[in-house]
């Protein structure tokens, strides 16, 4: 979602693994050319990201953020960049993640009413204030030091959701009674006052941390605030000012003959796994590009093989992409057998599961349900199973398209 959002911004942009940025790409010192402008580290896992930096990737980053560059994270990219236990993160900013006193309260999703602060990497937004996205963010814990808060959450606002509750749908005094009756308070203004978006120094660099997904398609205030850090970071203008939408549930393009069969027939057989999880009622389109689930449920999973399936059909591959394709065409074929052998009956398990439980507890092994899952489709944030090795193989083939076309093809994933 960021790589598109830059492209079509059209900011130049160069994708990076965490092994070039270990071996000094940020500095371009082997290339001969000047630092790079500006990271941008996407949503995500935090400890993947660091996982896949090691080491001398995350001493690399901090040792171009305090020579003069930038950072601009995203959810898990903001998370990367604060102070964690084990030194799992940066430290660019002093402050942690806090903890939230009830995992439901993780699971939001949305828009939230931002609190603008007076700041050169904040527009001029009068008394407005600016609608944002968030995608299951975390928190920040204000550990004190040299931060300066950009937005606040002020509230929610429309397509605000916790799980798999949209609390426009719920009348306003059912939340009282929940809290009354069983102690649960799902009205999410616990988030009121708390820090959205900041930034801070670190030697002669600067970070702009986001737990809002500035990046988010067809997202006119959220686009707008991108930009503007964009040109106050890099001195860059951009070449137009919002995210396109992201069509990629409902339109169905077909792939070019010059993408891989094997590929192709995985997009078709991802489409038909989730419009089979649609049709059982548990995944829904909550928007162009994103599924909704029921709670528990591996959708995130599905959304994200979907997601990377559709953009790696949209860049017709060049050599480097091709030779990897065909050296890794065997483990592909093997995954994707495995995968949707297993993916049709757990669903449908899922949902037998959900339509047994009030009238014969018991009579299915849950825990049966949860390993099979497991298996197949791994951790939302930690990856894993079958899925998660379908994915990284995906993944690799798109960085070596884009790698081989440019950064102008990022405008073709559609």
């Amino acid at each position: 979602m960021s790589l598109r959002a830059l492209g079509s911004l059209g900011f130049p942009t160069r994708l990076l693994k965490g092994q070039d940025i270990a071996q000094g790409a940020l500095l371009r010192k082997q290339a001969g050319g000047e630092p790079y402008a500006l990271l941008v580290v996407p949503g995500g896992s935090a400890q993947l990201k660091a996982e896949a930096l090691g080491d001398a990737g995350k001493r690399a980053i901090c040792d171009y953020i305090r020579q003069g560059g930038c950072y601009l994270g995203f959810c898990g990219g903001a998370g990367l960049a604060l102070t964690l236990p084990q030194s799992r993160g940066l430290g660019l900013c002093p402050w942690r993640r806090a903890e939230y006193p009830q995992r439901m309260l993780h699971l939001l999703s949305g828009y939230v009413q931002a609190e603008p602060c007076p700041n050169a990497l904040t527009p001029d937004w009068g008394n407005h204030a600016p609608s944002l996205p968030v995608w299951w963010p975390g928190r920040f814990s204000n550990s004190g030091g040299d931060v300066e808060v950009l937005a606040r959450y002020r509230g929610p606002d429309r397509d605000f959701w916790i799980a798999d509750i949209a609390l426009d749908s719920v009348p306003k005094r059912i939340f009282e009674e929940w809290k009354r009756l069983y102690g649960i308070n799902l009205t999410a203004d616990f988030l009121a006052d708390t820090e959205l978006m900041v930034t801070g120094r670190y030697g002669k660099g600067r970070y702009v941390l986001s737990y809002s997904h500035l990046e988010t398609p067809d997202s006119s205030e959220a686009n707008a605030w991108l930009v503007h850090i964009l040109k106050a970071l890099t001195c860059v203008s951009a070449a137009s000012e919002s995210v396109p939408a992201w069509n990629f549930l409902f339109k169905r393009k077909t792939p070019d003959p010059g993408i891989p069969p094997l590929l192709s027939e995985l997009l078709s057989r991802i489409r038909d796994l989730v419009d089979l999880a649609m049709e059982h009622r548990l995944f829904f389109a909550r928007t162009p590009w994103l599924v909704g689930w029921k709670q528990g449920l591996p959708g995130a999973m599905c959304n994200n093989l979907l997601a990377a399936t559709v953009a790696s059909c949209s860049v017709l591959p060049g050599r480097e992409a091709l030779r990897f394709w065909s050296e890794s065409e065997s483990e592909i074929t093997s995954l994707v057998e495995s995968f949707f052998a297993g993916a049709e009956g757990y669903l449908l398990a899922a949902r037998l599961m959900e339509t047994m439980h009030a009238s014969m507890t018991g009579v299915m092994d849950r825990g049966s349900l949860v390993r099979e899952r497991d298996r197949l489709f791994g951790h939302p944030m930690l990856g894993k199973g079958i899925l998660g090795r379908l994915l990284f193989l995906l993944e690799e083939y798109l960085y070596l398209c884009i790698a081989d076309r440019g950064c102008r093809e990022v405008l073709l994933l559609e």
